[in-house]
């Protein structure tokens, strides 16, 4: 999946849906144009904080437990 990721739960989202890679841009363009590498670094670290956080509250352990049902159409 590409386009419109921003958060976290947008990547939960998309894996629950069965994206099988999620492309994470725009977001890392803004951290580069900010503070540049450090900024995209910690663009990327707080995007992965996210991911774990919404995964612990949906109660998925890892990436293989993320189905379908997580989500509401």
């Amino acid at each position: 999946m590409d386009g419109g990721v921003r958060r976290g739960t947008d990547v939960l989202k998309a894996l629950a849906y069965g994206a099988r890679a999620v492309l994470v841009g725009r977001p890392i363009l803004w951290g580069l144009a900010l503070e540049g590498e450090a900024g995209a670094l910690a663009v990327l670290e707080a995007l992965r904080r996210e991911i774990d956080l919404a995964m612990a509250l949906a109660g998925c352990p890892d990436v293989a437990s993320i189905t379908r049902d997580l989500v509401e159409p």
